[in-house]
């Protein structure tokens, strides 16, 4: 359940939770949902109650066995704030976060508020990274509740962007990421939607990372976005060491 990951922004996954449900307008077309079904048919079982929530106790203490340093995605494949996982599960995630100080691990979620309702009773070590999923303007109200978080890196997912998120405020966030939606049903992002973005993490000085255009033929439609790639990051735990 810990795999290199073909996620631009990130090197690998891991998985101590599976499954999730739909929450917003950006979950319609959810990549996990379809790459559960695709698993649970290959006979993987950990994915045999298909997109079903499900912890994964054994998975806990993985990242521990690492020793060189790497950027792990939490739960690719779930959102570690679902109201199916208990706040002692997510407890236990952070403690080998907490433990694991030469990796840097990127936690993403669309349930805001209760990422801000458990913020005080985490441990929010310089290694963890927390973002929120904004897809749209009617899901803006997760940057103030990730704002108010105790993580100490705070970045916005704007993926897939499906609208024109306006005016946002920056302050205290540390990273921006920005791509369009993508497989067969995917909704077609706005240029001037992840320009508007662009212009504004210039401005503030926050760093700005194109993940893709999206679309049936993503591969195709490529990263370039006004004649160049957009790969801007924060900087790395083990680099802040």
């Amino acid at each position: 359940m810990a795999q290199r990951s073909k996620i631009e922004w990130t090197g690998f996954s891991w998985n101590p939770v599976t499954g999730c449900s739909k929450v917003s307008e950006g979950c319609a077309n959810c990549y996990a949902e379809r790459m559960s079904k695709r698993l649970n048919a290959m006979g993987v079982s950990r994915y045999k109650h298909g997109f079903e929530v499900r912890l994964h106790p054994d998975l806990l203490a993985q990242p521990l066995s690492w020793k060189r340093p790497r950027v792990v995605f939490v739960n690719s494949m779930s959102d570690l704030f679902h109201e199916s996982v208990p706040l002692s599960f997510i407890k236990d995630v952070f403690m080998t976060m907490n433990n694991s100080l030469q990796h840097t691990f990127q936690i993403l979620t669309k349930r805001s508020s209760r990422l801000l309702e458990y913020s005080d009773e985490l441990v929010w070590s310089k290694n963890i990274w927390m973002g929120v999923t904004v897809e749209n303007r009617d899901s803006s109200f997760r940057i103030k509740h990730l704002r108010e978080s105790g993580a100490r890196t705070k970045f916005l997912s704007c993926e897939p962007l499906i609208g024109d998120l306006g005016i946002i405020n920056l302050s205290g966030i540390d990273w921006v990421i920005v791509g369009g939606e993508s497989g067969q049903y995917a909704r077609i992002m706005q240029k001037e939607w992840a320009t508007s973005l662009r212009d504004q993490c210039v401005l503030a000085g926050v760093p700005y990372f194109f993940k893709q255009w999206g679309g049936w033929k993503k591969k195709k439609n490529g990263r370039i976005l006004d004649g160049k790639y957009w790969d801007e990051m924060p900087r790395l735990a083990h680099e802040l060491a």
